[in-house]
Formats: structure tokens, C-alpha cells, sequence
């Protein structure tokens, strides 16, 4: 049975909508933002090796640490309140982040910036079930969320690369400014309050927990995936996963617990939730395969190499769209399905590129890749949100946006160790005797271009065209375990997803997708699946 069509949005929700774009763009570009900034900012505060780690990790490890937190407290407070709170910080942390005097400053304020952060992307999501009632309207609005999410990732070297043309470093950081003020502007005006009607107590050891079994979690895999096992990465993942069950334990004796267990296992939350980790598993996996191959393989600038890398960005715009536009005639299972299997196409094409291939070829299998996965993320975000009851909206984003974070260091985990063993193997094979520094340049295809440049010039070239050739090899067998995931992935969504959006967005919990019991454009009245106020 369908879902009652809800009541249409107007011009003050799609503005809404467009307010809250902005942070969502500044937030996910903000975690490759640094990545040309970097050797500018070693050369103004000269941090040593480690604290230009924590310069580049330290605002993702807090924003995913600190989702499920922020998700929940903004259920409680309020989700304006929480993203104009949100941006305040942000603001706040951008500015003094440009003005930084000490690489232990910076790192302190990267981690502001997290906090920040962590508090705007699940309420602009979860906003989203509450300003859009309408099954087809909330649809294009999550298409929206999910492209400028995308977007913004790819945007931020970019973006990066022309501030730092002309401007120093702390640009790159100002840029959030004028993004801010204008938010705190306009959402009062444009964003009714939404909250939950329940009044329960936010429980601050589940907050702890929560936070202390994620950061662990994702430092862990996220070394692993650059050094190799080790023993103290291998134990903060060991460290996560029990303090995570220590979580989920308190959680089923919680009134009112951070996360509902109870709609983890519903199908059309539980399962859009496994195959979003899966799509930003491939995503976030080859998206540092496809730079470096710009970069070192094809000799480009990083600013080059970043203008490059949007073009992949056209196959989203074609997609998503695409894909919103099916799921009203075909379930969406189907189409989720059919996105992932297009991703697989596009990442088999991949295994086909060489050292040699043209350009376009490389291109456009990202495209198609790219687009496969966006119009599967766009659908299962959309299915997962219109499940969770309005009131929970912010924590069930959350949780959503943690299995992201989650899926997109396994990717880089996973598919980053097949690349690496690959290139090791054929270096071994490849490498000329007597090449100093040989373990540096069966490492990394970056070892290997390192220790070229102090070679003799036919000893580099020889180098570097085995270093090459073995890391396109390497990013080619990547993509076959990218491919096979999407192909599970897809007939997971076959198997697991027919029919879960067409039985109530809220079925078991007593909310379904449709209207609240109040007129739309009275968002002051109190409306039994959750209260907006002006």
C-alpha cells in the first residue's frame, strides 16, 4: 500500500533547502580542503611529521565521532537550534584556524571545526523529513542533500588550489566565513524548530560512548589502510568494537536511548543504511586511486589533476536525477540495484586502463562509476529517512552518515592493501638491481617518484615506468574488488529492499512518510510526529 501523499512544499521550504546546502557543501569540502594547503602551512608553523597527520585527520576523526552524538542532541534541542549553534562554531573555528600561530593551535582548532561540523550534517538531513512531507518532494530534496555532499568532497582541492594561487593559506578557511554569517541570517527566518515531543534525558555516557567507540574504530582502519597491520591500530579497532557493544547494550536498557536499535532492523532503514556503507566503500576506496593516478601516472599538476577529477561529477548530475525520476514508476529496490550494477560496469571498465590509455577512457569510466553510485545513495538515503519516524530524524541521519564515514575507511582500507600488493609484487618483479632505496620504491608509487629524481636519467625513467605500470596494475585489481562489492550490493538491493518503501514510512512505530495531522504551512501547531516551532 502507498503512502499517503503529504502536503506540497512551497517556495520558503525549497529556499530552506537551499540555505542549508551551503554548510553541507563548506562541511564535506572541508575534509580535502587541506590537501594542496598542506606543504604551505608545514612551511609557516613547521609541525613535525605527526602533527601534519593530525592537521589533515583530526576534523574528520571528531565530525565521525561526533555524529550519532550531535544527531541525537539536535532530536532533543532542536534541529535549528543545533545548526545555527553548529555554524556559530564552525564560524568561529574557521576564523581562527586561518590565524592559527602553532601547529598544536591548528590541530585544537581542526577538531572546533569537527565539532562544528558534526552538529550541521545530520540536521540538515533530518530537516529535510521534516520540511518535505510529500514522498516526491523529499525525494528530489535528498537527490539535492546527496549530490552537493558528493560534490563538495571533490570541490575542495579545487577550491583550494585557486585560493592558494592568490591568497595565503588561512583562505582556505575564510572561505566558510561569509557562508556562515549568512546562515545564521536566514535560517530563522526560513527553518521552522523542529523536536522531538518526548522529553527524555540525553544520556551523557551513551554520548562517551558512543564517541570512544567510533574514534578508535576509524583511526585504526584508517592507518592500517597507510602502514600495514600494527599493533596499536589493530587494538583501537579491537577497543572500538567492544566499547560499540558496551553502547548498543546500554542503548536496549535506555526509556529513551541515542539511537533506536529497534529501527536498525527495519528493512527500509537497516537496509539502505548496509548499502550506503557499501557505496562509499568504492567511493572514498578508488577516489584516492583515481588522484594518484592523475597525479603520478599521468604527470599532472595537483591543481590540474583536481580539475580533472570533477568531470566524474557530470555522471552524478545525469544519475541522480535519473534515478529519482525511475523510482517513482519502478521499486526502488530495482533501481538501486540497476545504480550498482552500473557502478560494477564502470569499475570493470576501469581494470581496462593502462599507462597508456587515453585520457577520456579513464574519465569517463569514472563517470559512469560515479553515477552509479550517487543514484544508489541518493535512493537509500531517501528510503532510510522516509522510514524513520520524524521525531528521530536526526539521530537515524546520523546513524546513516556514521555508516558512511565507516564504509568509506573500510574502502580505503580494503581496496588501498589490494592496490598496495599488487604494485609490491610487481616491483619486486620489475625492479632493476642495484637501485638504492628499493624498499622506499616498492612501497609507493610516491617512494618510487621520490627516489627517481635523485637517479641518473635512464635509471629514473626505467624506475618510473615500472613504478607506473605496476600501480595502474594495482588500481586495476582494486577495481575488480570494487566491482565485486557493487555487484553484492546490488543483489542485496534485489534481494533485501523489494518493497520496502511502499508498506509506510513508519510502519511499526506508529509514523508513516505521509502528512502530520497539521496543515503544512501551520508548522506552529503542535504535530503529533514531531513539533515545529517558529
Amino acid at each position: 500500500m502507498e503512502n499517503t501523499p503529504g502536503p506540497l512544499a512551497g517556495r520558503k521550504e525549497w529556499s530552506a533547502l537551499g540555505v542549508l546546502m551551503l554548510p553541507l557543501l563548506l562541511v564535506s569540502m572541508d575534509v580535502s580542503i587541506l590537501y594542496f594547503a598542506i606543504p604551505y602551512i608545514s612551511q609557516d608553523l613547521e609541525p613535525s611529521a605527526t602533527q601534519q597527520l593530525w592537521i589533515l585527520d583530526m576534523y574528520g576523526f571528531v565530525l565521525a565521532g561526533l555524529l550519532i552524538t550531535m544527531g541525537a542532541l539536535g532530536d532533543r534541542i532542536g534541529r535549528r537550534t543545533l545548526v545555527l549553534t553548529g555554524a556559530a562554531v564552525f564560524g568561529a573555528a574557521s576564523v581562527a584556524a586561518a590565524y592559527a600561530h602553532s601547529a598544536e593551535l591548528l590541530i585544537a582548532v581542526r577538531a572546533l571545526l569537527g565539532l562544528g561540523g558534526a552538529a550541521l550534517m545530520p540536521s540538515t538531513l533530518a530537516l529535510i523529513r521534516n520540511l518535505f512531507w510529500d514522498e516526491k518532494q523529499r525525494r528530489k530534496a535528498v537527490t539535492v542533500w546527496t549530490a552537493v555532499m558528493t560534490t563538495g568532497i571533490s570541490l575542495g582541492p579545487v577550491v583550494s588550489g585557486l585560493l592558494l594561487e592568490h591568497f595565503w593559506w588561512g583562505s582556505v578557511f575564510l572561505i566558510n566565513l561569509p557562508a556562515m554569517v549568512l546562515l545564521l541570517a536566514l535560517v530563522p527566518f526560513l527553518v521552522p524548530e523542529f523536536k522531538s515531543p518526548q522529553e527524555g534525558r540525553f544520556d551523557v555516557l551513551s554520548a562517551v560512548l558512543s564517541l570512544a567507540a567510533l574514534l578508535p574504530v576509524i583511526y585504526g582502519i584508517k592507518e592500517m589502510a597507510q602502514h600495514g597491520y600494527e599493533p596499536l591500530p589493530a587494538l583501537g579497532v579491537t577497543s572500538g568494537l567492544v566499547l560499540g557493544y558496551v553502547f548498543v547494550r546500554r542503548q536496549q536498557g535506555l526509556a529513551h536511548p541515542m539511537i533506536d536499535l529497534g529501527l536498525l532492523g527495519r528493512r527500509a532503514f537497516g537496509g539502505p543504511m548496509v548499502a550506503n556503507l557499501l557505496a562509499m566503500f568504492a567511493t572514498v576506496g578508488m577516489a584516492v586511486f583515481l588522484t594518484q593516478y592523475l597525479q603520478s601516472v599521468r604527470g599532472m599538476s595537483p591543481f590540474e589533476a583536481a580539475l580533472w577529477s570533477m568531470v566524474p561529477a557530470a555522471g552524478m548530475a545525469v544519475m541522480a536525477p535519473t534515478a529519482a525520476v525511475f523510482a517513482q514508476r519502478v521499486d526502488r529496490a530495482y533501481v538501486m540495484g540497476g545504480g550498482f550494477l552500473i557502478s560494477a560496469c564502470g569499475f570493470l571498465w576501469l581494470t581496462q586502463v593502462h599507462t597508456d590509455t587515453a585520457l577520456w577512457v579513464t574519465l569517463a569510466a569514472a563517470s559512469v562509476y560515479a553515477g552509479g553510485l550517487v543514484a544508489a545513495m541518493t535512493l537509500a538515503n531517501e528510503l532510510a529517512l522516509g522510514a524513520a519516524p520524524p521525531e528521530r530524524a536526526g539521530s537515524a541521519a546520523a546513524v546513516l552518515e556514521s555508516g558512511q564515514e565507516l564504509g568509506g575507511a573500510l574502502g580505503m582500507a580494503i581496496l588501498g592493501s589490494i592496490g598496495a600488493a599488487v604494485y609490491s609484487r610487481d616491483m619486486a618483479d620489475a625492479l632493476p638491481a642495484g637501485i638504492p632505496q628499493a624498499d622506499a620504491v616498492r612501497e609507493t608509487l610516491g617512494g618510487a617518484t621520490t627516489v627517481a629524481s635523485h637517479l641518473p636519467a635512464e635509471t629514473a625513467r626505467s624506475v618510473l615506468s615500472a613504478a607506473r605500470d605496476a600501480f595502474t596494475h594495482g588500481m586495476g585489481y582494486a577495481a575488480i574488488g570494487a566491482a565485486t562489492v557493487m555487484a553484492a550490493a546490488a543483489f542485496f538491493s534485489f534481494a533485501r529492499l523489494r518493497g520496502a518503501g511502499s508498506t509506510g514510512a513508519g510502519a511499526g512505530a506508529g509514523v508513516g512518510a505521509g502528512a502530520p495531522s497539521e496543515p503544512h504551512s501551520a508548522p506552529d501547531a503542535a504535530q503529533p510526529a514531531g513539533r515545529a516551532h517558529r
